[in-house]
């Protein structure tokens, strides 16, 4: 409930028992859910069956995820780290470069505690980048369990014995749930692959940063400032698709769902849920009444009539005669 009060002031006695009861119910549902997908085994990988010497999934092992060139400590932490940065420095310029009289505040209690417009835009737009974050991270997870789907390098983790699962052409499907006999560990990776989760989380972190640069930032100095930072996310982003292909962590089916699913989720949540970082505008000020203009009355006077020379040098016309004859 909120009440409209002059000079850009609004009062609201439902904003902290909503933020309270409400959203932190609901971000706290969703990083526990996250958890379980993430470090539990609540929810079990679904285990697809392969071919004998099948080469999509006979790449060499990359070893560990650390091992990476793009590591998921360094993936996360720019994940965290650009959008937090970028946030906090753009609602500063923003707000000190606004005068005051144009901020809104938004009363909580009574008529004296006033929730700060700056404070109230930090927590949103970086409460609503968290949430979803998480909700990449969940969607992706649900798609690994549900769907097992096989990493490029499979075959060298899982160590098939092909003599006692009796292989004997490459077109034989094997199903056994123990026919791998590598480090059941990285089995269970391995089965974690479509969509890419570094794909998404990155895709997802620079479609919003980049979304918050072009709606909220103003450049006036030059027009080159909002598209080179803008590319730059989002190659970094795409930069960790191409390197999850090349090290044989994932197919690029895999990456371009990911791709999928966190550009999706940013685009809803920035569109759908904060409304495209739209800055509150307060109501005009009413217009002036215009006064009436006088309106300026001249005296009619009489103009002197002008004969024509030509009407004296011309005389009477006949009937008959197309002329008359000057003397």
């Amino acid at each position: 409930m909120a009440g409209e009060k002059p000079g850009g002031v609004k009062n609201s006695i439902s904003i902290v028992p909503c933020f309270l009861f409400v959203e932190l119910v609901i971000m706290a549902g969703t990083v526990l859910l996250a958890y379980y997908f993430e470090y539990t085994d609540t929810f079990p990988v679904h285990i697809q069956g392969f071919f004998c010497y099948d080469k999509a999934f006979s790449k060499p092992y990359p070893g560990p995820e650390d091992n990476s060139k793009a590591p998921p400590v360094l993936v996360y932490s720019l994940v965290t780290a650009i959008p937090t940065v970028t946030i906090l420095a753009g609602e500063l310029t923003c707000f000190f470069m606004k005068s005051e009289g144009v901020q809104e505040k938004t009363i909580v209690t009574a008529d004296c505690c006033y929730f700060n417009p700056l404070l109230r835009r930090i927590v949103r737009f970086l409460g609503v980048y968290s949430f979803g974050l998480f909700t990449t991270t969940i969607f992706a997870n649900a798609g690994q369990v549900v769907t097992g789907n096989q990493t490029p390098h499979f075959l060298s983790a899982c160590r098939p014995n092909y003599t006692a699962l009796g292989c004997h052409s490459p077109m034989q499907y094997i199903t056994e749930r123990r026919a791998c006999t590598g480090n059941p560990f990285v089995v269970a990776s391995a089965r974690k692959s479509f969509p890419s989760k570094d794909a998404a989380l990155s895709i997802y972190s620079a479609v919003y940063t980049v979304m918050y640069v072009t709606i909220v930032f103003r450049t006036k100095g030059t027009r080159l400032t909002k598209p080179t930072l803008c590319l730059t996310l989002l190659s970094l982003a795409v930069l960790v698709g191409v390197v999850r292909v090349a090290e044989y962590r994932n197919h690029w089916s895999d990456v371009l769902a990911g791709f999928l699913t966190g550009g999706a989720i940013a685009a809803f949540l920035v569109t759908c849920v904060i409304n495209n970082f739209q800055q509150p505008r307060p109501p005009p000020p009413p217009a002036p009444p215009q006064r009436p203009e006088p309106v300026l009355s001249m005296p009619m006077m009489p103009l002197p009539c002008v004969e024509s020379p030509l009407e004296k040098l011309s005389g009477p016309q006949t009937a008959g005669s197309a002329f008359t004859e000057i003397t």
